[in-house]
């Protein structure tokens, strides 16, 4: 195995705020969470808002799907768990504090498992969290200019589990595939909706050649915290080589400068003054772990290892298939239909990439389109070349696969016109044919594009290979 060469010491680790907004309400009051396309401030009350008075009233189903992460993430369920006031002023927490846990958090002790850089690597869960949301501050301008701030209360008082890891991540890479695993994770236990706004966001916590850490706040995606600690890294590099020393600081990341700007030196636990929240009795969730156990879905390292199992696929399908819960669930579908080693190749390595390509969910395809393509590929009447442009059709025009191929004139040739389109090529290119002969391997690929080409794409690309291989043996002297 390959052992992961670090010269300049990187450590990223993570706090990640898990909005839990498949919950009805909100942690502590009766207000919606479908807030996401109101207008501000409309979803809020008295407990959300912090108004004199209000006392809170603990979600019941929040607590269990804050196990459901725990035990997903393999950690050790608290005894039992107590919320804290964490003080500290800021313009979108209206109650001065944020009512969290400190001491007893609901999970601890935990691990999950991503491709590193050197194979399978264990990402260390130190513990998760419950917590309430704050209110969502707009800034008029960019962060550093801004003429003004407004701030819109609407997911004051969500249900967030923060899930804080072990600084075990070693490069930027490492970082945003531990967080597409953590999301996956969470989609499988249906506990929260990754494509709402702010439904998961990162503090990254980075460090470089030994040297103090650096909190970079709020970063929105996956591809922010790769860009987030990119810069980071080399800032403090440079620093460094600079003769600097690294301070620990708060800094915010600019997504569209793709920089990261000091905002102020780094809190310690003390600075929040924690203290046992008086309105809220301490909870008791160990007896509850059985039952929350037998709610837990086929999470995904269990059900890529079963499709290897069950469908015989390779592990390279079966990891892409298995990343998304809609993705695998597709699949099973099209594979009760058709061959299944067909289907997760189909599946994995064609219909998922046009998707990615288009930033669309698998929601958009029909299993049945997709099993009557594989079965027309199957039987030889379409190519592959051509099964593929009916999956790219679909996309982008709609229509229905036996349609397409009537209309554009897909089903395949017969063979005596590939023999001789495969005739006119060879004529038609004497210089390719010669290259070939004198060894140069590209040429023959050259001389196979140009027989889809005159057989407009409906010939198989391997058949045509293989008759110009045979062809050309034919003329070539003894």
């Amino acid at each position: 195995m390959m052992v992961y060469d670090n010269p300049d010491g990187v450590k990223i680790g993570l706090e990640i705020h898990v909005q839990l907004n498949k919950l009805n309400t909100k942690l502590f009051c009766a207000c919606s969470t479908d807030y996401h396309n109101s207008e501000p401030n409309t979803h809020v009350c008295p407990v959300c808002l912090g108004l004199p008075g209000s006392l809170p009233v603990l979600n019941r189903r929040a607590v269990e799907f804050a196990m459901k992460v725990g035990l997903a993430l393999n950690c050790e369920i608290v005894e039992q768990t107590q919320f804290h006031r964490k003080n500290y002023y800021y313009p979108d927490l209206p109650k001065g504090f944020q009512i969290t846990q400190y001491d007893f958090p609901i999970a601890s002790n935990g691990k999950v498992v991503i491709d590193g850089e050197d194979g399978e690597h264990i990402i260390r869960i130190k513990r998760a969290h419950m917590e309430e949301d704050p209110g969502k501050l707009m800034h008029i301008g960019s962060i550093e200019k801004s003429k003004g701030t407004l701030i819109n209360y609407n997911r004051s008082g969500m249900a967030l589990i923060e899930i804080v890891t072990e600084p075990d991540m070693r490069s930027p890479k490492e970082a945003r595939r531990f967080l597409d695993k953590l999301r996956s994770i969470m989609e499988y236990l249906d506990v929260f909706d990754g494509d709402l706004e702010g439904a998961m966001r990162v503090d990254a916590n980075i460090s470089v050649m030994g040297g103090e850490r650096v909190e970079v706040k709020n970063i929105s995606s996956h591809k922010g915290v790769e860009k987030a600690a990119l810069y980071e890294i080399m800032r403090q590099k440079n620093f460094v080589r600079r003769g600097g020393k690294v301070v620990l600081e708060t800094r915010h990341f600019d997504e569209l400068r793709g920089v990261t700007l000091s905002m102020r030196s780094k809190e310690e636990e003390h600075d929040y003054r924690y203290f046992p929240e008086p309105d809220l009795v301490p909870l008791r969730v160990a007896d509850k772990v059985p039952e929350i156990i037998k709610t837990l879905p086929e999470l995904p390292d269990a059900k890529r290892k079963r499709f290897k199992t069950q469908y015989g696929m390779a592990d390279m399908h079966a990891k892409a298939l298995t990343s998304d819960i809609k993705v695998a669930n597709f699949y099973e579908e099209v594979a009760q239909l058709v061959d299944p080693k067909a289907a997760a190749v189909w599946v994995a390595d064609i219909l998922k990439g046009e998707l990615n390509y288009r930033d669309i969910s698998v929601d958009a395809f029909k299993v049945e389109d997709m099993a009557e393509i594989i079965r027309f590929v199957s039987s030889g009447n379409i190519t592959e070349r051509s099964g593929v442009e009916i999956i790219r059709t679909i996309l982008d025009k709609g229509g229905d696969p036996a349609s397409i191929v009537k209309e554009k004139g897909l089903v395949k040739v017969e063979e005596n016109i590939v023999t001789k389109a495969v005739d006119e090529t060879l004529e038609e290119n004497p210089e390719a044919l010669q290259d070939y002969l004198r060894g140069k391997e590209k040429s023959l690929n050259f001389l196979v594009g140009q027989v889809m080409k005159k057989t407009a794409g409906r010939s198989d690309a391997k058949t045509a290979r293989e008759m110009l291989l045979d062809k050309i043996k034919k003329l070539s002297p003894k």
